[in-house]
């Protein structure tokens, strides 16, 4: 019995080690291209910040934030807050995209524009949603994103009146510029 019993104590830790590591059957998914986001709430100079942005991102997890390859950043209708165009704005971020087994993506990107020629800084929280065609063998591509959320901005010292307001949201919709907010 007592044999037993330290055999028993000795199989218990490879039985639970073997818990839990099986494969999982994950699905990852890529994006590129324009994304045009309307930022909604603001006020003065921040009532019209609306932009678009190329960037590349593959989730390879569905776990971690994977960092943005922004290619390119351009405003509408900036102000003071932000130049038009695509010459003095820098762009950072991160974004996760879950997607399970029925091709629904969900995730979330957080963005991060700053201004060369005002100082102000851009922040952007949101939610993504959209469609995948891949499989568990093969990485899909996202169809039918959008991103909703909230946004922050710092005013550069040379515009002090590029704050946020009360309640700024922005919608971002993937090579379209209007799409319908989930």
């Amino acid at each position: 019995m007592k044999k037993f019993a330290i055999l028993a104590v000795l199989a218990l830790p490879l039985a639970v080690g073997g818990c839990g590591n099986t494969p999982t059957n994950t699905v990852t998914t890529t994006t590129s291209g324009n994304w045009e986001a309307q930022l909604i709430g603001g006020t003065g100079p921040t009532s019209q910040l609306n932009f678009v942005v190329a960037f590349n991102v593959t989730d390879t997890t569905g776990t971690a934030n994977e960092p943005l390859d922004i290619t390119g950043v351009g405003f509408f209708n900036a102000g003071p807050c932000f130049t038009t165009g695509n010459n003095s704005e820098t762009a950072s971020g991160t974004a996760t995209l879950v997607t399970n087994s029925a091709g629904q993506v969900t995730g979330t990107l957080k963005m991060i524009i700053t201004s060369s020629t005002s100082g102000s800084v851009l922040t952007l929280n949101g939610n993504v949603t959209g469609n995948s065609n891949g499989t568990t063998t093969t990485t899909g591509t996202l169809t039918n994103g959008v991103v909703t959320g909230n946004w922050t901005i710092s005013p550069g010292a040379s515009v002090p009146n590029c704050v946020t307001p009360a309640t700024p949201t922005f919608v971002m919709c993937q090579q379209t510029a209007t799409c319908t907010v989930p």
